[in-house]
């Protein structure tokens, strides 16, 4: 005789065996829970250190595993059930509280607990019957447990991909301080100081592990990084940056062809916010610079981020190149006026200002000490010229005293 399945009907003496197996594997769960919980408590160093509700939440796997087993052994079946019968609602509990190699450790010595009891629940001819379904469903409950950790883990990148999308929002729209460290520190970020935010554009058609390996990639670089992904633009932002030079090269070849811009390093999170903002002014006028490099620093893009109508860029020149050459004096802002005119001949702007070529050359190199941006290199002559420009239609700056005058009663 054969059964559906095309195996060897049991004999009735098989059939009494496995039904008094049956009946001592019921009456004996709850023996071999509590052997199960002191072997782990024996055997396991971690799990005597885990909280009274974490030993609780693992106990309690364990006895449905046992329990389980009982009616799989009756009824050996498909493993789908095996998710809710023996972790039922622990899933989350326990793969916080403990990892999957653990895991594994707690079902083998639930498995050697009832590979131990085999002589005593079973006649000597259903023994080895016994021993193969233990060693049978013990894979199964592996394979379940692999299942609830994979399970787990995809919910957790899905959550961490969710509250990432949510930071590289908050920064860029410049909100609250305290939200913003929250939210990193549950994304377990490390920075304090030192943030860069780099923009560019993204791959037409990324691929499903394109994020993924962009911030692989970034985190050789840099402390912590966030990825973000608004329509087509791709957003950086960096925390700890090493090598900072070097560092922004290499993460700009995972941009998507066209220009890839960075604002100035930022020391707090409520700055990354204003590096950040640099950064996307940047990116709209960096078509202007056909020949800017890749990347280029927002702060290099001053003029073309003028002429798109950023009102930053021009308070910058304003106030980091034009005032500081009127309060310098010694006509500086007459000599790089006529130096820049006359087409950057030292000579010409020596016969305009009747000095001598010697002085021209001194005041623009005073010029570069004061501003950070030497003349004689003809990029940054253009940045000085737009500054210039900039700088005298601007309006008048206050003397001191009329900023910090007392309102009349």
């Amino acid at each position: 005789m054969t059964q559906s399945d095309g195996k060897p009907s049991p004999t009735p003496a098989a059939s009494a065996d496995k039904a008094e197996t049956l009946k001592k594997l019921r009456a004996n769960v709850g023996q071999l829970s509590t052997r199960t919980t002191r072997q782990l408590e024996a055997s396991l160093p971690w799990y005597a250190r885990l909280s009274a509700d974490e030993r609780s939440t693992l106990g309690l796997v364990a006895q449905n595993g046992i329990a389980a087993f009982v009616t799989w052994y009756e009824r050996p079946s498909s493993p789908a059930w095996i998710l809710s019968d023996v972790f039922g609602t622990a899933p989350s509990e326990m793969t916080r509280a403990i990892s999957l190699q653990k895991a594994l450790q707690l079902i083998r010595i639930v498995v050697e607990v009832v590979e131990e009891q085999v002589p005593v629940l079973a006649p000597e001819k259903a023994q080895p019957e016994l021993r193969e379904a233990v060693l049978r469903y013990s894979r199964e409950v592996a394979f379940a447990a692999a299942d609830v950790y994979a399970r787990a883990a995809e919910s957790r990148g899905s959550w961490d991909t969710r509250l990432e999308a949510l930071i590289v929002d908050a920064i860029l729209r410049g909100e609250n301080t305290d939200a913003l460290r929250s939210r990193i520190a549950a994304l377990g970020w490390k920075a304090q100081e030192r943030f860069t935010v780099v923009v560019g554009k993204t791959p037409l058609e990324p691929s499903a592990s394109y994020v993924s390996e962009l911030r692989r990639t970034a985190g050789r670089y840099a402390d912590d990084a966030l990825v973000g992904i608004q329509g087509d633009r791709l957003i950086l932002v960096l925390g700890g940056l090493h090598d900072r030079e070097t560092s922004l090269a290499r993460l700009s070849e995972l941009f998507a062809p066209g220009p890839v811009v960075h604002g100035p390093e930022a020391a707090s999170l409520t700055d990354a916010s204003l590096s950040a903002q640099a950064a996307f002014a940047g990116l709209t006028a960096a078509r202007a610079w056909p020949a800017a490099p890749r990347p280029v620093a927002a702060g290099d893009l001053l003029p073309e981020r003028v002429i798109s109508g950023d009102e930053t860029a021009r308070r910058q020149l304003v106030a980091g190149i034009y005032r500081p050459l009127l309060a310098a004096s010694n006509g500086l802002v007459d000599t790089l006026s006529s130096y820049l005119e006359l087409g950057h001949s030292l000579e010409a702007t020596a016969r305009e200002l009747f000095v001598h070529a010697n002085t021209v050359r001194y005041r623009l190199k005073r010029v570069c000490d004061v501003t950070g941006w030497d003349p004689l290199i003809p990029r940054e002559a253009y940045v000085l010229q737009t500054a210039l420009a900039v700088g005298r239609l601007a309006p008048p700056q206050r003397p001191a005293h009329d900023r910090h005058a007392t309102r009349p009663h």
